[in-house]
This record gives C-alpha cells, sequence and structure tokens, in this order.
C-alpha cells in the first residue's frame, strides 16, 4: 500500500504559499461550485448604467463610477467583473474589494478577530451576489473558489494586485493617503473601479480625517486613461421613495447653500 505523501516540508524544498494554500484548502462540492452560466443576465436600467457597460465593453480599465446613492454603481461594477472573471477565456483571475474600516475609523472596536470584525462591510456584497446568482451562498462560494477577496485598507501596504480587477467601494470614506496607496497597489494585467459620492462620507472632520475623493479625480483627469461616470438622480434605481428623499436633500442642501 503505498504511503500518504506528507505536507510537512522537507529539508531545502521550496513550497510556494499557492501550493500552501491548495493543500490546506477544503474540497468544494462541484455542486455547489458557481460558475458563469449561473450568473443571472442584466441589462442597464439608466442612461448613465449603459453609457458604464459600453466603457467597460470598451476596456476602459481605469473607471471612476460618481454620484448619488440608489443608483447601481456598485451592482454594476461587480456585475461586470463576475462576468469576466467567471470568464475561462478572461485573464483576470479574481476580485478583489477594496473598502475602508471607518463607521468611527477604528476597527478594533469591533467584537471578534479580523475575519469576524470584516464580515460586516462585506454585507452589500453578500446581497448584491444573492441577486445575481439567485442563492444565498454566492458570495460565499465565490470567496470559497477564490474569484472573490475582501480587503480593508488597513492591510494593502506592501501588497501588488496582479491579474484583477480591483473595485473600490465607498471611496469617499478613504483619506487621500489610502486612496494613494490603493491606487499604487494595481499590478499587471489589472483594471480598477471606483465607486462613491464625496457627498456621503462618513468621515469626522473632528479628527482631522478629510476625505480624499475629490483631490484624487483632481489628479486623475490628467491621465487619459481615466473614465469617470456621474450618477445622477435620474439614474436612481432603489425606489422612488429613495429618490423623492435624495432630491429634497439636493434642494435643501442648494437651498443652505445660497443663504450662506
Amino acid at each position: 500500500m503505498a504511503s500518504r505523501k506528507s505536507p510537512v516540508q522537507k529539508r531545502n524544498e521550496v513550497v510556494s504559499m499557492d501550493d500552501y494554500t491548495h493543500t490546506h484548502q477544503p474540497a468544494i462540492n462541484n455542486t455547489l461550485r458557481i460558475k458563469l452560466d449561473h450568473l443571472k443576465t442584466f441589462e442597464p436600467l439608466t442612461e448613465n448604467q449603459r453609457i458604464f457597460f459600453d466603457a467597460y465593453k470598451r476596456g476602459d480599465y481605469f473607471l471612476a463610477l460618481h454620484g448619488v446613492a440608489g443608483t447601481g454603481k456598485t451592482f454594476c461594477a461587480l456585475y461586470k467583473a463576475l462576468e469576466e472573471v467567471l470568464d475561462k477565456n478572461n485573464p483576470f483571475k479574481k476580485i478583489i474589494i477594496v473598502r475602508s474600516a471607518v463607521q468611527g475609523r477604528e476597527i478594533g472596536h469591533l467584537p471578534g478577530d479580523i475575519t469576524e470584525k470584516m464580515e460586516i462591510y462585506q454585507q452589500p456584497y453578500v446581497q448584491i451576489c444573492d441577486t445575481l446568482f439567485g442563492r444565498k451562498d454566492g458570495y460565499q462560494r465565490l470567496s470559497e473558489q477564490g474569484f472573490v477577496e475582501f480587503i480593508s485598507t488597513s492591510f494593502i501596504r506592501g501588497m501588488s494586485f496582479d491579474d484583477a480587477i480591483i473595485i473600490v467601494d465607498e471611496m469617499q470614506n478613504m483619506t487621500f493617503e489610502e486612496i494613494d496607496t490603493v491606487m499604487t497597489r494595481v499590478g499587471y494585467r489589472s483594471k480598477i473601479i471606483w465607486c462613491g459620492d464625496y457627498r456621503q462620507t462618513d468621515l469626522n472632520k473632528k479628527k482631522n480625517d478629510v476625505s480624499g475623493i475629490l483631490k484624487f479625480f483632481d489628479i486623475a483627469y490628467h491621465m487619459n486613461a481615466f473614465t469617470k461616470i456621474e450618477f445622477t438622480v435620474d439614474d436612481i434605481v432603489r425606489s422612488s421613495l429613495v429618490k423623492d428623499y435624495i432630491l429634497a436633500k439636493l434642494q435643501h442642501e442648494d437651498g443652505a447653500t445660497s443663504t450662506n
């Protein structure tokens, strides 16, 4: 009877991290695996969603989806990224979702270990994948299969993202230093999509946290590769109530500005 090969590294034997991950990762039941044909088909619902779909199809690799809440920025970005990553004929190996752990800027105050702390920030993508695949375990399976990775800006310094589609979500909650760090992580054969709205920042100015989104856009405008798509109230698809509320809020803000 043949002896089982030991996973223990022999002296002078080089073991890559990929080999280690493959050896120690639990097997996934083939019936549970996510495939491209499991992804539902969605067509753009608004003009600016269509503009994004066209830009993505054109091959634009440095994009920003900016604008009010409820316009489907993150949904569209994740949908198009999954179309490519799940297609074996495309070069991209995974989607990397990047967010800043704001809500107080102190992730250490959340209960649990680092994995448990980060779960709360992944819930929007869990919900999106529920819709995209029509199953509750979509995001979990994508993570297990290595198609999706979530990471906080707190842990990306020194990394390089190759062969990846990077989605930077809620970018208005990042300082310029965080945005700068993310931008300089983009490696070979990768593309990056920024999503956010400068009006929705959760940063606390009393703690000297200032959003870097507008400064970043000012810099990016000087780059030929940059494509920015502005989503407006007309692009809101979440609900008519949300659309009415945001419209009223913008009118209120404009009125407050004019009286100052």
